[in-house]
């Protein structure tokens, strides 16, 4: 099944719980995490509270760039790492295509540096209502986040 809506920014997004329905070499993932019990998130300066997620890297495999990215973004090391799905992002100009997981974090580590972000921050639930929330990112503003949310509830939680 796939699940079709509409992003914060209008954008028409499929969102699927199949194995690379929309592509087998997406350029881009998403990693929700946790962490005793508790969601592993990363502070973007500019968009605000988001997962870890970002772009494969050239000769890069999805499942690496995940990996890297939570590394990167809050000093987290990966435990186990789960593919949920893809989703499709058709905007005006391009298509994007993101690898969803969720990740079981073995351990979190106080770094120097978070690349872009301002590192990692724990939260016991997300609220509901993320579409006015001005502290969390576009990204946790569309459907991708709630339906990812219930996949993991009822296959890992």
């Amino acid at each position: 099944m796939t699940h079709t809506f509409l992003d914060y920014y209008g954008n028409e997004v499929s969102l699927s719980f199949r194995r690379e329905p929309f592509s087998d070499q997406p350029w881009h993932v998403l990693v929700l995490c946790r962490y005793k019990d508790q969601w592993l998130l990363t502070k973007h300066p500019r968009r605000g509270l988001e997962f870890p997620g970002g772009k494969v890297e050239k000769g890069e495999v999805p499942e690496g760039a995940a990996i890297r990215e939570v590394w990167e973004e809050t000093g987290a090391r990966i435990n186990i790492l789960h593919y949920l799905g893809q989703y499709e992002v058709r905007g005006r100009s391009d298509t994007i295509v993101k690898n969803v997981y969720f990740a079981d974090i073995a351990y979190l580590q106080t770094k120097n540096g978070y690349m872009e972000t301002k590192g990692p921050l724990l939260l016991e639930t997300i609220p509901e209502a993320l579409e006015k929330n001005r502290n969390f990112s576009f990204i946790m503003k569309d459907n991708v986040w709630k339906l990812a949310k219930e996949y993991v509830d009822a296959h890992f939680l």
